[in-house]
């Protein structure tokens, strides 16, 4: 029998979204007048806060141990591997409420196919969000979960190299508690079955447009 993460096959989880939250608004003052202003700039402050507290925020309970030095292209901005031997990797995302629209990207869809191959593996999303007072980063709501219980509602896939899963507003997320991932990972092969058809037909298109416009530049004389 596949291992299951003590994390999220209950309601640690639940409860660890809490203590991130209380944990970021009980920090002192982290911004400056200059990274207040800054989406990116607060998002990686936000990260790093977290990273040299997370152990402690999952509890000896719940974390054999945990890392953060990762390249910022990695997959993950922090890891940890639950008492049940399974990897989580974490990516963390930050929302500040007052912004209309963020369709942040996840993961590349052969990425996490590949990291699925191990069911003990778990790619796990944090979203953050925040409002802002002077310097002072307000957190609302915290969701801490793998990616499938992220719904198909509220994704969506970006036409970046095999496909980048993005969230497709972060105002708007919808948690599906305990769904299967074989059913998840199903509907995502579902999914890309049908993306790509489509995206046969637009590289269609470009060719004939470049086709036709060779045509048009060999037509013209020589003029240098």
């Amino acid at each position: 029998m596949a291992r299951r993460s003590k994390v999220f096959h209950g309601d640690a989880y639940v409860v660890i979204q809490q203590r991130i939250m209380t944990f970021l608004n009980t920090q002192d003052d982290f911004l400056s007048a200059r990274t207040a202003s800054s989406p990116r700039a607060v998002g990686d402050a936000i990260q790093q806060v977290l990273a040299g507290s997370f152990q402690s925020i999952l509890g000896d309970d719940l974390c054999r141990d945990c890392s953060s030095d990762f390249a910022r292209r990695a997959m993950a901005d922090i890891a940890f591997t639950d008492t049940n031997g399974c990897y989580c990797v974490v990516d963390v995302k930050t929302h500040r409420t007052d912004t209309k629209f963020n369709m942040p990207n996840l993961t590349s869809v052969d990425r996490l196919a590949r990291f699925y191959e191990d069911d003990a593996n778990y790619f796990v999303v944090l979203m953050v969000s925040y409002s802002i007072d002077r310097t002072r980063a307000t957190v609302s709501n915290v969701v801490f979960v793998p990616i499938e219980y992220l719904g198909w509602d509220c994704l969506t896939v970006g036409a970046l190299g095999w496909g980048q899963i993005q969230i497709a507003n972060s105002n708007v997320i919808a948690v599906n508690p305990q769904y299967s991932r074989r059913r998840w990972m199903l509907e995502l092969c579902d999914i890309m079955l049908q993306f790509y058809p489509k995206e046969i037909q637009k590289i269609g298109g470009r060719i004939t447009r470049f086709q036709e416009l060779r045509e048009t530049w060999l037509a013209k004389p020589e003029t240098i």
